[in-house]
């Protein structure tokens, strides 16, 4: 904002002040500062870089604080350095011999941009890479019969949910949400599609953050969900449309939801489209049913109850555009709630109210969240020290070495 120099200042060479509007609770703050946004960089080093621009209503400097140059240029404080970025190809880094802790073992590491699966297999079988990741159920089951390769795994702070914009007067009935979380076979996708990758989780924080709720009450009851369908005044079910992004694994679960749904009378047509397009109708509330994922920015659990526990102006011209809003769920109550949590200080308290929350949330919302991602990595046996972190930024390769 336009007061950064005044709220966070550096009062001495090892002490930094951060001024907050509110009194938010302290791991909130600590939480968010320990984000990749951030990120510690060389001051000196990036106002060499400033470049000119025109002030406007909605940034009012005429320089860009070197943010340009950062995008593709190196200014950090990590194990690391970065050496070369090819677009779309690859990264290549290599050790930053000033950093302050621990040195890092390898002198260069290499990411390299391989989006079939498949093709990553072969190359860690051919020994052309050390790691990969992002694999396929039958990717890791090739990997786990050959010798000179082993896996690991970590789950992530990532959830799978498909969701009912409430603009959508049959999913705006209360019974109709609560049907379609018995029409989701959980545990025959979490045995194919979902298979060594996600596991079933059903509350809106993922596993190891402060507050989860490890409560999973549903499971696939076509009896059931018709029964609540009934209710409704939807006893011969009606038709829907779903906004799939074709990859996997969303287009199989996709499928096999389509297949649910229909034991229960409730017509699923799939709408293929890249993951432009179907998040571009998703964030215009133009969709009836949207399936995806949803990753903490931050590791802290107001990232999750913020965007689907929250939704302060459920207007089209809401400025707030969470998850909540996106599906046109008006919910001022469980806003408030959200918020409190937000400025508790004492954790158990705090971790308390979004149980809470979680709890509620099961019980009324147009979500119904299916599991949480569990990544998994090939990796040749030469390779140690290689460790998956929970967050898509958290994945270090500091401590790795190769013998």
């Amino acid at each position: 904002g336009g007061n950064v120099t005044e709220k966070a200042k550096a009062v001495d060479d090892t002490t930094f002040q951060f001024t907050v509007d509110k009194a938010y609770a302290p791991s909130f703050v600590l939480n968010c500062l320990s984000a990749t946004v951030g990120s510690v960089v060389d001051a000196k080093l990036v106002k060499e870089h400033v470049a000119a621009v025109t002030p406007s209503a909605d940034y009012k400097w005429d320089n860009d604080f070197g943010n340009a140059w950062l995008k593709t240029g190196y200014a950090g404080s990590g194990a690391f350095k970065l050496r070369e970025w090819r677009a779309n190809e690859a990264v290549v880094m290599e050790r930053n011999d000033n950093y302050y802790g621990e040195k890092a073992k390898l002198a260069r590491v290499i990411y390299r941009n391989m989006k079939e699966s498949s093709g990553q297999r072969l190359a860690l079988e051919a020994g052309d890479i050390d790691v990969a990741r992002n694999l396929e159920p039958n990717d890791l089951d090739a990997i786990a019969k050959n010798a000179d390769l082993t896996t690991t795994s970590a789950p992530k702070g990532t959830v799978f949910y498909i969701s009912l914009n409430q603009k959508n007067p049959n999913l705006a009935k209360p019974e109709v949400r609560q049907a379609f979380k018995y029409l989701v076979d959980y545990d025959a996708l979490s045995s194919t599609i979902l298979k060594g990758i996600g596991e079933i989780h059903q509350t809106f924080l993922p596993k190891g953050v402060l507050g989860e709720l490890d409560e999973n009450p549903f499971k696939l009851d076509v009896a059931k969900a018709k029964e609540l369908l009934a209710k409704a005044g939807l006893a011969d079910g009606f038709s829907v449309t779903m906004d799939v992004r074709s990859t996997q694994p969303v287009t199989g679960m996709a499928e096999s939801i389509q297949q649910t749904l229909g034991q229960a009378g409730i017509k699923l047509e799939i709408i293929p489209g890249d993951g432009k397009q179907t998040l571009t109708k998703y964030r215009a509330r133009n969709h009836d049913i949207y399936i995806g994922q949803w990753g903490q920015d931050y590791f802290d659990p107001n990232s999750n109850a913020q965007t689907f526990a929250s939704n302060p102006d459920n207007s089209d011209e809401g400025k707030t555009k969470t998850l909540a809003w996106r599906n046109a769920w008006d919910i001022p109550d469980l806003t408030k709630l959200t918020e409190a949590a937000l400025l508790e200080k004492d954790a158990a308290k705090r971790a308390a109210m979004y149980q809470d929350l979680e709890k509620k949330i099961l019980d009324t919302s147009p979500f119904v969240i299916i599991h949480q991602q569990l990544e998994v990595a090939g990796l040749r046996k030469n390779l140690k020290g290689f460790a998956l972190g929970p967050s898509f930024d958290t994945n270090f390769v500091g401590p790795v070495s190769k013998e």
